[in-house]
């Protein structure tokens, strides 16, 4: 079968979840025998390097560079109608889009008679660092893949209720997955941040609005611990608020900021830490709380259904958006190492019992093959 995947910014990349997913499906995909090729865009990485310009080869799966504008609120937009035109050329038998701004394309493919399946990674409209016309632009992609799509996948009950709802629209609930996580012993993060195993408490995600960093420091604030805070990420689109978030955090001396992260300091960060927390407001199925728990993480999120379906009883959730509540769970989990460690334990054994790459694999193939109607 040949596949096109749309919609990520760099395959290998950990710049985000959907490049996590595109990189697992498509790498194992490739691996199954089957022809896939990533239309990546261009523009500078997460690093501020610059990307590649010509198709290369990665892991068994063909990756092509396509012209973006690289501006907010454009880059998703644009690539996508490029990359669509890009992929009907190559003529494949179905193209896969992720997330809901590139689904604005999708038209095009429905038109050419290829199958198109859509994967809505979170409601990216409602996201705090749109403005008005990028919300607007965004829900129609939403909209756009409720129409058109051949195949609707959505990664939480509560986005699935809410196609139902909104769209008349049945979505197929499909979970990521997560790899098996090994334990790495501190080392590199002790040598550059003076990190120890369980001294300190782990935020990993991008830096953005919606994610809720800042309720976080405030929340930590309100400790009297001498573990340290992590906040590992960098921006998206959000230079601003970064800045915003780092000057909060010099504030406290027991808070560092890392920057992104990934590779070896990633492994050990989950793996070392007194427990993760994820205040976000907004997701989808985030994947650093799968990674999190792959690595028997005590996981600390808020209550939006989003999280609390993930962690079930293997986590604490608190009262979204309340630092005061958020405060309270995180005391009383410092001062209970045992709970700490028990609910890292079920947190791991709920990953590995729910959580399968060959699963979601199968099932999305099963789509790709599916005959309309």
């Amino acid at each position: 079968m040949r596949i096109a995947m749309i919609g990520q910014k760099r395959t290998g990349s950990r710049e985000g979840g959907i490049e996590v997913v595109v990189t697992e499906l498509s790498v194992r995909m490739a691996a199954l025998g089957h022809e896939v090729t990533c239309y990546d865009r261009s523009g500078t990485d997460v690093n501020g390097g610059a990307a590649p310009t010509e198709a290369y080869e990665y892991e068994g799966v063909r990756i092509v560079p396509v012209k973006t504008v690289d501006v907010k609120g454009l880059a998703a937009l644009s690539s996508a109608y490029v990359a669509t035109r890009a992929a009907l050329g190559d003529r494949p038998d179905v193209i896969h889009y992720h997330a809901e701004g590139p689904c604005n394309a999708l038209p095009l493919a429905a038109r050419a008679g290829v199958r198109t399946v859509a994967t809505i990674h979170g409601l990216d409209w409602q996201r705090a660092k749109w403005g008005g016309i990028a919300s607007h632009v965004i829900r129609r992609g939403e909209r756009k893949a409720a129409q058109r799509a051949d195949a609707l996948i959505v990664l939480s009950r509560s986005v699935q209720d809410y196609f139902r709802s909104e769209y008349g629209r049945e979505a197929l609930f499909i979970p990521n997955g997560v790899s098996a996580a090994q334990h790495a012993p501190a080392d590199r993060i002790t040598d550059r941040w003076g990190l120890t195993e369980g001294s300190y408490v782990l935020y990993l995600g991008r830096i953005v609005p919606e994610k809720r960093p800042e309720l976080l420091l405030e929340a930590f604030r309100g400790l009297g611990t001498d573990k340290r805070l992590v906040i590992a990420g960098g921006s998206s689109d959000t230079s601003g608020f970064y800045e915003e978030v780092r000057s909060l955090a010099a504030r406290d001396p027991r808070v560092i900021m890392t920057g992104f992260v990934e590779g070896r300091e990633l492994e050990e960060l989950y793996s070392n830490a007194y427990c993760y927390v994820l205040p976000s407001d907004l997701e989808g199925m985030p994947m650093s709380l799968l990674e999190a728990m792959a690595h028997g993480c005590c996981c600390v999120t808020s209550d939006i259904p989003e999280c609390a379906e993930v962690v079930a009883n293997a986590g604490i959730t608190f009262r979204n958006g309340d630092a005061g509540d958020l405060c309270r769970a995180l005391r009383l989990l410092i001062s209970d190492h045992a709970r700490a460690t028990r609910l890292g334990d079920l947190a791991r054994e709920r990953i590995e019992s729910e959580c399968d790459w060959d699963s979601v694999v199968r099932r999305t193939l099963s789509l790709y093959a599916r005959q309309p109607g």
